[in-house]
Formats: C-alpha cells, sequence, structure tokens
C-alpha cells in the first residue's frame, strides 16, 4: 500500500513509522499482516502496552460481550459497574496479596499523565517544589515529566525552561554505592545548593535509557533514604511493570512499597488507553476535581484489564516470563555477546538489551531484522542498545525463531560468517 497520504498529510512527528515503513491492518499474538500480507514477528509490542499479545481472545470477548450489552463507554469519573468490577479484582487479587495497601486513582489516559499527577501530589503534600531523577531516564514528554527526562533532543522539544528537577547519577555510571552516596551528600551537605525533593522518581528498570536494571540493593538504597528524609518515593512502572520483568510489579524482587507507583501501557491488557497512579492512603490530600481530565478512567480499558488481571492472578504470566527469561539470557549472552568485545547484554524477564556501543551499528541490526520479519526498536544514550521486548505469552518457537533473527542480523551488520 502507497505510504503517500501519511507522508503528505501526517505531522513530522510521526516516528515509529520511519523504522516500520508498511501499512499494518492485522495483528494476532505475536503476529503482525501488513496490507500484502507479508507477516512480522513482534519484539516491540506497543512499546510495552501489548505484554500479553495483539489481540487476546479472552481479553477481545470481554470487551465485544460489554459493548453488546449497551454498557456504559465514557464516564468521566463517575461510578459504574465496570469500575467497581476492577477496582475490586484488583484490591483484592493483585494488592492485597502482595501485602499492599493503595488508593487508586483514575488519571487520564496516557501515562505521562499519570506521572504529572504524581508530581502535583507529592509537591501538595509535601509543600516543597523540587524532585529527584536519575540520569538516563525516560518519564514522559508533558513538560512535568519531561522536566524529569533527561534526553536532550526530547528535552529540547519542550520550548520553556524545564525546571524544578535535580538529576542525580545512576547506579550504573558510578556504582551503587557511589550513586547512593551523591544522593545522600546532595540531602545533607548544608552547601549542595539543592533544595530537599518532594519526591524521587526511578524506574526500577530504565528502559529507554538502554535497559539498565537497577539491583535490589541501590533500590532498598533508595527506599532508605526517602524513609530518612521524608521524602516520597515514586516508581514509574509504566513500560516495565504489568508482569514484564518476571513480576507483577518490577519493585517486587527488591521487597520494598514505593509511596506511589504509575501504571499505563499493558495495564489495560489490550493496548487500549489506561493509567493508575497507586498511592498509599495517607498521601490521597486530593481536592475532589483537583487533577481531571474528560478520558480519566477508560472503561473499555477496565474490562479488559480485569481479565488480564485474572491471567496475572493465576500465576501464567510470571511462570511463562520466568521461564522464557531464561532462554532469552542464554542466547544473548551465549551466541550474541562473544560475537564482538564491545557488546554488553543486559536485562530482566522479557526485557533485554544489546548495547553495541555503536547507534550507526544497531540501527543496521534493527533494519536488518525488519527486512527479516522482526519488529524490534532502539534505545539508550545514541540508540545504540537493541531492545528485545517480546510478549510475555509468546510462543517458545516464535521466540526463538526472533532470536535466530536477531543473531543473523548482527553477523550480516558484523560482515561476519
Amino acid at each position: 500500500m502507497d505510504t503517500t497520504i501519511f507522508e503528505t498529510h501526517e505531522s513530522n512527528v510521526r516516528s515509529y513509522c520511519r523504522s516500520f515503513p508498511v501499512v499494518f491492518d492485522y495483528a494476532k499474538g505475536s503476529i503482525l499482516k501488513s496490507v500484502e500480507g507479508r507477516e512480522y514477528l513482534d519484539f516491540f509490542c506497543g512499546a510495552g502496552a501489548l505484554n500479553y499479545g495483539h489481540n487476546n481472545d479472552l481479553f477481545k470477548q470481554r470487551i465485544l460481550d460489554y459493548i453488546e450489552q449497551d454498557s456504559i463507554i465514557h464516564s468521566l469519573d463517575m461510578y459504574s459497574v465496570a469500575k467497581a468490577d476492577f477496582i475490586e479484582y484488583f484490591v483484592r487479587d493483585i494488592l492485597a496479596p502482595r501485602g499492599l495497601d493503595y488508593k487508586l486513582q483514575f488519571t487520564g489516559p496516557t501515562g505521562t499523565n499519570a506521572v504529572e499527577a504524581s508530581l502535583k501530589l507529592a509537591r501538595k503534600y509535601t509543600k516543597r517544589t523540587n524532585v529527584f531523577a536519575l540520569n538516563g531516564c525516560f518519564h514522559g514528554m508533558t513538560l512535568g515529566a519531561l522536566a524529569l527526562t533527561t534526553d536532550l533532543q526530547q528535552r529540547a522539544g519542550g520550548g520553556v525552561p524545564l525546571q524544578n528537577v535535580v538529576h542525580c547519577p545512576a547506579p550504573y555510571q558510578y556504582g551503587d554505592e557511589h550513586a547512593l552516596r551523591a544522593i545522600e551528600d546532595l540531602l545533607t551537605d548544608d552547601h549542595s545548593g539543592v533544595e530537599k525533593p518532594a519526591a524521587i522518581v526511578i524506574e526500577t528498570v530504565q528502559a529507554e535509557g538502554g535497559i539498565h536494571v537497577f539491583s535490589d540493593t541501590y533500590l532498598q538504597g533508595i527506599r532508605s533514604i526517602c524513609d530518612r528524609h521524608d521524602i516520597l518515593m515514586i516508581v514509574d512502572d509504566i513500560q516495565v511493570g504489568c508482569g514484564r520483568t518476571g513480576t507483577f510489579f518490577s519493585f517486587e524482587r527488591a521487597g520494598i512499597v514505593p509511596d506511589m507507583a504509575i501504571l499505563s501501557k499493558s495495564i489495560s491488557g489490550y493496548g487500549l488507553p489506561f493509567s493508575l497512579v497507586l498511592i498509599k492512603p495517607q498521601f490521597d490530600i486530593w481536592e475532589p476535581g483537583e487533577h481531571s481530565g474528560t478520558f480519566r478512567g477508560n472503561t473499555l480499558a477496565m474490562i479488559a484489564g480485569k481479565a488480564a488481571l485474572e491471567l496475572v492472578h493465576s500465576g501464567e504470566i510470571d511462570r511463562g516470563t520466568q521461564a522464557r527469561e531464561a532462554i532469552v539470557k542464554d542466547f544473548l549472552t551465549q551466541r550474541i555477546a562473544p560475537m564482538s568485545p564491545d557488546f554488553a547484554v543486559r536485562g530482566v524477564g522479557l526485557i533485554w538489551g544489546i548495547d553495541t556501543k555503536d547507534g550507526a551499528l544497531a540501527d543496521k541490526i534493527v533494519r536488518n531484522c525488519f527486512e527479516s520479519g522482526l519488529i524490534i526498536e532502539r534505545a539508550g544514550r545514541a540508540s545504540q542498545v537493541v531492545k528485545l521486548m517480546p510478549s510475555l505469552v509468546i510462543p517458545e518457537e516464535q521466540l526463538l525463531q526472533g532470536l535466530a533473527i536477531i543473531e543473523a542480523a548482527v553477523k550480516d551488520a558484523l560482515g561476519v560468517a
């Protein structure tokens, strides 16, 4: 199909279509099809919005049944049966078994809106304006979230000064101990020139930052700093939550409890827009309507999302992700890493990166993959990390097929047999 209609009339801001320049019209499981009928394996998953694959039959049927009954579709933040069912299941079967007690805030449907809400609430509660974030982080494209984000090109798009955020060293830059000490020094040195923050906002795995997995020790250290200095700990679980790391919440492995946690992307299960801020009850001091939005609380997303939570609660997702993690880790460390002394392999669960140390090389690998029928993207500084993010329920045969495509693509890019 001719893509002229898009290139002529759609804004230059379009991005992913430049890497995958075909028109898609079918998706099922881990397979996408173009209008010409060519199949592509999906190791991209809607940037993490499709952890459970495309058009899951159970999720789809729940949505169709709901629509067929002429049930409420748009309800702002009014009460609905769909919302009651989602909240009940989420609290009873996701939070309670993990010993978590959170209030649920249904924000506008994008992850960045949920980030903005968490920032506003942290500042309102503490009456402080400053916030700490980490080098290499990505938290969104609206101005508050963009102030947290460190990519210079993305920040330049804001067009105004991005203020009230101090960026601290990430643990992979100087080691856990030094990174934690740097934050401690900013808080305790009366000549640091830095105001005490309302919150420290982190990802437990920097995804767009290049697949950097933070250690349990580091995450526990951040929790300790926040406790000792009366600072809120906010975990952005937008991309690496909902089972991506092998547990529903990415912070579970560290045995910590954030003061707020942010979910979006795959929380709907079906790729529908949906975002949540989880808030410890003592911090929920919002006035009615103080953070609003016409499309807060996507009802169809709640229907599909509850079905996805049922799948999570069954244990199938965690077990399957952990089993597939072993396959991916073994393949990358045994077959890919030895191809170049410059390569580094990093990851957890089913989010992995091949750090090539060369943006042009990573671009060549990703383009080779696409030509061979695999959709995969890049991340990190200079976009030098090839980022693997297959579905958490991808059949093993398709997983191995995708890995074989990556191996062939790397060999071709390196010019080796």
